[in-house]
């Protein structure tokens, strides 16, 4: 019958010792130097080597060629030490022992002197769990005890031992076990078993057993009976609950090719998985990707992803599918994101492509009647970018500075076109949306400004069918003659030479009028823009 390879490859000295170098070489100086303590506390995560530690220790102290740190393995003390037979070496389980009368006959015990050896050691598993009166007995023991007696308390939490024993001990901290060694050691064993493995699946392995080498390597002895004698990652993943390694690249390489139908089609086999596992293989295969430095994803892609998976994680309980759907296709979504320093170079790079002014030498104005100077003049002038563009732009920078204007250009006003740094666009505004444009007007000259230059201006015009319309109710129908204009005119003139000093200011005033009935009369071109103004959007109000 196979003995379990937990106990098999259960660590005899401190050089097979795994993942503990600080630990193993302290004791070791102390054994060798004659420094010896005769009370130790290790603490650490379960099977990180504690009580090995411990072991080991005591057959360091008892074999019978002297106290070192290489145990000669040859004597009788130290034979019986690793069969767990000397008489010497008392071990007892906290957990199980934790009252005060048994502590009370470990004291009784230590009274005796030792059987075979110099010293007569006691072994405490899980100290922590002693009642407190148990404790409190065990202290003067603790402080002072005989000189053929040492203590080696172990303990998962330290915390819960109270300070007067921390303080009575030497504490060596036992840290979790790397997955590399972990893995490393998984091999070694398989190597001298002769069994075949894929390192895959010890990878598995060795993640499950979260820093701990002795449930890895149970976790191993049960992947050989569960395989048939043969370590796959399938079969392993399939022990483990866990989805295969293969499928998770597959749902990465599904995300960033965003092929949302092989998205949907995979997650209803997710259903079958727990959704926290699922998210930890994403984020643990992520990360050994950047490790990697995997040229497929980028570090912003990294950050992203693994920014979705840790607050996924947060969000389970109610609905663990989906928010694991949910959680891809976020990270689907991330991927249309573009960085921020991007976006910005892309809209300076716009900015100064629109003002860009190409230079025209005097002598190119002075010679355009030349075909081969009106061709090099050409070739001097900047491609421009689409009016559409140009117009675009300016529609995003009106949604950054107010949605609710940014909606209203979008619904009402229609764009004509735009040259010579001037923008042109119809006004189909109506009710709230005349509101807006009224209450923004200079909203709208400070972003048009602040997009196209200072120098920059808008002319709105109202659609055609409109403006007929209006100037039909504003303005009578009048027969342009411009000949009789001034035949009338001349008339004018001529009375006023003929007629007396006296009748001039009566003439002035039948000039004034007559002037007024001409159709020559024109009104000041900034008082029509004004009253065009005030006619679109209406009478300008102060805002309190």
């Amino acid at each position: 019958m196979s003995e379990v390879l937990a106990l098999k490859y259960r660590p005899k000295n401190f050089s097979e010792l795994i993942g503990q170098e600080s630990v193993s070489k302290s004791l070791s100086y102390a054994l060798d130097s004659g420094r010896i303590g005769h009370a130790y506390l290790f603490s650490g995560l379960r099977g990180s080597g504690k009580t090995s530690s411990a072991r080991i220790l005591a057959k360091a102290l008892l074999c019978e060629k002297g106290v070192s740190s290489k145990p000669c393995e040859v004597c009788d003390s130290c034979k019986m030490a690793n069969a767990g037979t000397h008489f010497d070496i008392i071990e007892m389980d906290a957990a199980s022992r934790r009252k005060i009368d048994d502590i009370r006959e470990l004291i009784e015990r230590t009274h005796s002197a030792p059987a075979l050896g110099k010293f007569k050691v006691f072994i405490i598993d899980e100290v922590h769990m002693l009642t407190k009166e148990a404790a409190n007995a065990f202290l003067k023991t603790l402080e002072e005890p005989l000189e053929h007696v040492k203590f080696i308390l172990a303990t998962t939490d330290p915390l819960k031992l109270p300070a007067t024993i921390l303080s009575r001990t030497q504490h060596f901290r036992f840290k979790a076990i790397s997955p590399n060694l972990v893995v490393s050691h998984l091999k070694n064993i398989l190597n001298l078993e002769g069994i075949n493995f894929e390192d895959e699946a010890l990878n598995l392995i060795a993640r499950s057993g979260s820093g701990s080498l002795r449930d890895s390597i149970t976790l191993l002895d049960q992947a050989i009976n569960f395989t048939g004698g043969e370590v796959r990652a399938d079969r392993v993943a399939d022990m483990l609950g866990l989805l295969d390694p293969a499928r998770i690249d597959e749902i990465l390489s599904i995300v960033v090719n965003q092929d949302r139908d092989a998205l949907i089609d995979i997650l209803k086999e997710l259903e079958a998985y727990d959704a926290q596992t699922i998210i930890e293989q994403l984020i643990t295969n992520l990360r050994d990707k950047f490790l990697a430095k995997n040229p497929k994803f980028s570090t912003l892609m990294y950050e992203r992803f693994f920014r979705i998976l840790s607050e996924a994680k947060s969000m389970l309980g109610s609905d663990d599918s989906f928010t694991l759907a949910m959680t891809l296709f976020m990270m689907m979504e991330a991927l249309n994101l573009k960085e921020i320093d991007a976006e910005i170079l892309e809209i300076q790079k716009a900015s100064v492509k629109t003002h860009e002014i190409s230079p025209k030498p005097q002598s190119i104005k002075n010679s355009l009647n030349s075909p081969d100077q009106r061709d090099f003049e050409q070739t001097l002038k900047p491609e421009k970018p689409a009016p559409n563009e140009d117009y675009e732009r300016y529609i995003r920078a009106l949604y950054d500075r107010n949605y609710d204007l940014g909606e209203c250009f979008k619904e009402a006003i229609e764009f004509v076109k735009f040259e010579n740094n001037t923008l042109f666009v119809i006004s189909h505004a109506k009710g709230k949306n005349r509101e807006i444009l009224r209450k923004s007007s200079r909203a709208i000259m400070a972003v048009l400004r602040a997009t196209f230059g200072d120098d920059a201006n808008i002319n709105i015009s109202q659609p055609k069918d409109d403006a007929t319309k209006n100037l039909e109710k504003t303005e009578p129908k009048q027969n342009f003659d411009i000949s009789s204009d001034l035949k009338n005119l001349k008339d004018i003139k001529n009375s006023l030479v003929k007629d007396d000093k006296s009748d001039i200011k009566a003439k002035n005033s039948e000039i004034l009028n007559e002037l007024k009935s001409t159709n020559t009369y024109t009104i000041n071109e900034d008082e029509k823009k004004l009253k065009e103004l005030n006619r679109l959007f209406g009478e300008p109000k102060i805002e309190s």
